[in-house]
């Protein structure tokens, strides 16, 4: 069963958000088992603006493509390279190494807690 991290909020769309400042953004290991071996990941740039619940990239595996959503409204300080360079990682290691980009929140959508999103999706919390 896929882990689901107790200290990490989460999307119905499957990303994660940690609770530092910039906050860090991913996605779960849950979609990342869904959707297999990924290949290629498409991200916001630094100092773009994304609002919550809108698509703000795309990871496509050799199953499908799949957009990717912010969890928050505000402004893009950094993205994980070594993501875009080696998406593999986010199969590999989602919760660390494969996080996707770092986000100053102005505003918080709709998260869950931990518990709400693997009684949903059928995660293991840890």
């Amino acid at each position: 069963m896929s882990k689901v991290l107790s200290s990490l909020r989460y999307s119905a769309e499957h990303e994660w958000i940690d609770a530092s400042s910039p906050a860090k953004v991913g996605i779960t290991q849950i979609a990342a088992d869904a959707l297999g071996d990924v290949v290629y990941v498409d991200l916001p740039e630094v100092g773009d603006s994304v609002s919550a619940g809108e698509t703000c990239g795309e990871v496509e595996s050799t199953k499908s493509v799949s957009d990717l959503f912010s969890p928050v409204t505000g402004t893009v300080v950094a993205i994980n390279d070594e993501a875009v360079e080696n998406p593999a990682i986010l199969n590999e290691d989602p919760y660390g190494a494969g996080w996707l980009f770092t986000v100053e929140v102005a505003e918080e959508g709709p998260l869950l807690s931990a518990a709400d999103y693997a009684s949903a999706n059928g995660g293991d919390v840890q």
